[in-house]
This record gives structure tokens, sequence and C-alpha cells, in this order.
């Protein structure tokens, strides 16, 4: 009898596997389609200045530590960040959006056409600053730089109404070889009514996926919404104590979307879908995150990349919820190579089968 239940406990594992190795084995295969897929991104691009530096001693002129500068680098940020992160995951990416002429804007531009699968066509530059988030990072030579300080610029310049008409134009003249859009709205001004509008209607043919730090209502009846915890509680005007599924069916109740995705930190994500289902997607990895600075952009990226793979809605999350596991374990703006996430997404189907 005990050897009876001993090969049944061991045929019992062997499927377990077995099942743990084709979800896994879907999972990669999808993450292999991501090359060439044209994705086109409408939003605000801001510059992310980072200074880093060691400290050396106290100033004389206040209670403060003085920092020896060592370097400085300028990479995308917001739409900016999301737009860097297709482009990792192989993406083919046409942004959209705004930058200032001035140095700031040069040094956006002068990344980004260092890529070859972009098309900057719909970036309309502007007489103006480009928005820029200065942080100052110190520490000592063999420690990792700590945040000490962020400086934010915005001069609140808007786009004209005839930048915007042209924004539209090109918008409408590619959308239709797109693959799926992506909308970052980091309440900038990038993103308008008329812009909202067109992909709404669009949204009954394509990929639409919603990421707005102020402004989620506005993208009612698009296809999915990407908002963190204190973003999906504001939205639905809840205490953030509520029941995370009261805040979700709520929101999917008066948003008329296909699904709703929130972010959860260290809780993972929660996904709703249009026909009530509910999936609590564990976090990937350990809790003991470096950095979660432009986390939700790379979810927006993973997740868009998926859907417009042929993904459904849960499989998409899962792998954006991998994506997410391995930037918040970098510093500052990050993104994740096609070779990072599915390294990371067979490190977690072998996890005991939890992540499912």
């Amino acid at each position: 009898m005990e050897g009876k239940a001993r090969s049944r406990t061991i045929k019992k594992t062997e499927e377990v596997d077995k099942r743990q190795k084709n979800k896994a084995d879907d999972l990669l295969g999808i993450v292999d389609m991501f090359r060439g897929k044209r994705i086109c991104v409408i939003g605000d691009i801001i510059a992310d200045v980072f200074i880093y530096g060691k400290p050396y001693r106290l100033s004389r002129e206040a209670p403060v530590v003085v920092i020896r500068h060592e370097k400085e680098t300028v990479c995308p940020g917001s739409a900016g960040n999301t737009i860097n992160n297709l482009l990792a995951l192989g993406a083919y990416v046409h942004p959209f959006g705004y930058i200032g002429n001035d140095e700031p804007g040069n040094r956006l531009m002068e990344y980004f056409s260092r890529f070859r699968d972009i098309n900057l066509h719909g970036i309309i530059r502007y007489d103006g600053e480009t928005v820029t988030k200065t942080r100052i990072m110190a520490g000592d030579t063999h420690t990792s730089k700590q945040q000490v300080i962020r400086i934010d610029k915005d001069a609140g310049h808007r786009p004209e109404p005839a930048a915007r008409r042209l924004l539209l134009d090109r918008l409408k003249d590619i959308a239709l070889d797109m693959d799926a859009f992506i909308l970052s709205d980091y309440g900038h001004g990038a993103i308008d009514s008329d812009t909202i509008g067109f992909l709404r209607k669009l949204a009954g043919r394509k990929i639409v996926v919603g990421d707005s730090r102020y402004n989620l209502k506005s993208f009612k009846g698009i296809t999915i919404i990407t908002p963190n915890e204190s973003e999906a509680y504001n939205l639905c005007s809840m205490e953030e104590d509520a029941d995370i599924e009261v805040v979700g069916r709520k929101i999917m109740g008066f948003m008329d979307i296909s699904a709703l995705l929130i972010t959860r930190g260290n809780k993972g994500m929660s996904l709703f879908l249009r026909d009530g289902a509910i999936h609590h997607i564990p976090i990937s990895g350990t809790d003991d995150v470096t950095d979660v600075t432009g986390a939700g952009d790379t979810v927006c990226a993973a997740l868009t990349l998926s859907l417009a793979s042929g993904a459904d809605y849960y499989t998409s999350s899962m792998i954006a919820n991998y994506a997410a596991g391995v930037v918040v374990m970098k510093r500052g703006t990050a993104t994740v190579s096609p070779e990072e996430l599915k390294k990371e997404i067979k490190s977690g189907m072998g996890r005991n089968g939890k992540d499912n």
C-alpha cells in the first residue's frame, strides 16, 4: 500500500511539473513574438536627469552635506520610459508627444536616434523647456548611490492648438498600421480630449492601453487601464482601506473597458475582466525591492506587447508581473530585456508552482 501511495504521489508531482513547464513554454513563446510589433505611444515625454556624486564634507554655508560631482546622465522618463521599455523588449515604436527645443530635449532626441526600431515623426519640438526631473544620487565609492533629493522643472508650457492638430493628423496617418496603442499621461498636457476620442473609437478594432496619473476617468471606453492602488482608489472615490475587489468591480461598472489591471506593489496585481472574473497575481520574486521608479511603465509596455502578440488578459498580466519583478531590482529608470524576462519567467514558474 505504501508503494502504491508513493507512486501516486510521484505521478501527481510529475503531472504538476509538466503543467508548469507547458505554462512556462506558453509565456516564453509570447515573449518571442514581441519582436517587431508596432506599438504607438502617445504621452508626456520628459527628461530624467541623474546626477551622481560622493559626499565628502559638511558645508560651511548650511547644515548640509557637500557632494562632489562624479557624473550626469539623461534618459527618457514618464512616457519616454514606456518607449524605452518597448524598444528594449524588441518592439518597433512610434512615439507621439512634445519635446522642447532645449538641451534636455536635444539629448532626448539624440538618445532615441540611436535606435533603429523607432520612428520619431510623431515627436513635435516646441520653443520651450522640456519637462525634467533631476535626481541627486549620493553615496561612497563602494556603496550604492541613494537618492538625496529630486528637483522637478515644468514651466507649464502646453502645446498650441496648431501643434495639437499636427500631432493628431500624424497619428491618424499611421493608426491602421499599428498593432496597439498606449496612452501614457503624466499630467503635462500631451494628451487631450481629441486624441482620447480618436483612440476610443479605434479601441473597437485595436488594443488601446491607458495609464494616467491624474485623469484615468477620461479613458472611459478604451481596452484596458493599468492604475496603481492609489490611482484606483482615487478613480472610484473610495478610501484606501476598502477591499480591492470592491474597488475593481466599481471601476469596471462605470469605465466601459474590457479589463482593469491594478498594480499593488508588494501585493502583486489584481486583474478584473468584463465577464466578472477576478485574478489576484502574487508578486514576482522577492518583496525586498531596490527601486520602483518607472515600474508602472514597464508593466504597461510588457502588457501591451503581450496583448499585441495574441495573449489573453491573464497571460499578459502574468508576463507584465514578471517584467516588473526584474526592473524593481534595478536602480533608476530601468528597462527589461527579453532575455531577462524569460529568465524571470522560468525562475518564477519553477517556484513550486506558486506563480499561477
